[in-house]
């Protein structure tokens, strides 16, 4: 999956404001809006399957799928919580499947506070749902060990970034 999606995805560049200035933003990107073919069938059925086991809790209306490419160690993430739009005020689902190198992926409570880390190897599925994008940050922070590329697919609810 790794390769097919680093093949088929139009990957991007993005510039962002970061408090005083512009920085790169540390890794690729691609986003896939509801109604968007996706660029490889397994996430459509991932997607449904999502929407399918979820049905009838704040997660079934899984629509959108943003792709990050973490090319080594020096790409991440900072800390954030998926609070645009209605995760900002109400429970949303983000499930993320990570395929490639194995990287750790770091949760903590809003605001600061002893992290959990998980290590997300390739194929692994995360599920964060209920209040957890109001109440809690997550990160994949850089590593000065070598490692190899890393995707990950955030499949979420309408509405949510």
């Amino acid at each position: 999956m790794f390769s097919r999606l680093a093949d088929a995805v139009p990957w991007r560049a993005e510039r962002r404001p970061m408090y005083d200035r512009v920085v790169d933003v540390p890794r690729l990107l691609a986003f896939y809006d509801a109604g968007e073919p996706l660029p490889d069938g397994v996430l459509l059925e991932m997607r449904e399957a999502l929407r399918g086991h979820y049905r009838g809790t704040p997660g079934d209306d899984v629509s959108t799928a943003g792709l990050c490419l973490y090319r080594d160690g020096h790409d991440s993430v900072a800390w954030h919580g998926d609070r645009f739009g209605r995760g900002n005020s109400a429970d949303v689902l983000v499930a993320i499947t990570s395929f490639g190198a194995t990287r750790p992926f770091l949760v903590r409570p809003r605001g600061g506070g002893r992290s959990l880390r998980l290590v997300l190897d390739s194929g692994d599925l995360l599920v964060m749902g209920g209040s957890c994008q109001r109440t809690f940050d997550h990160c994949v922070p850089k590593t000065t060990r070598p490692v190899g590329g890393r995707i990950s697919v955030q499949f979420r609810s309408a509405g949510v970034r």
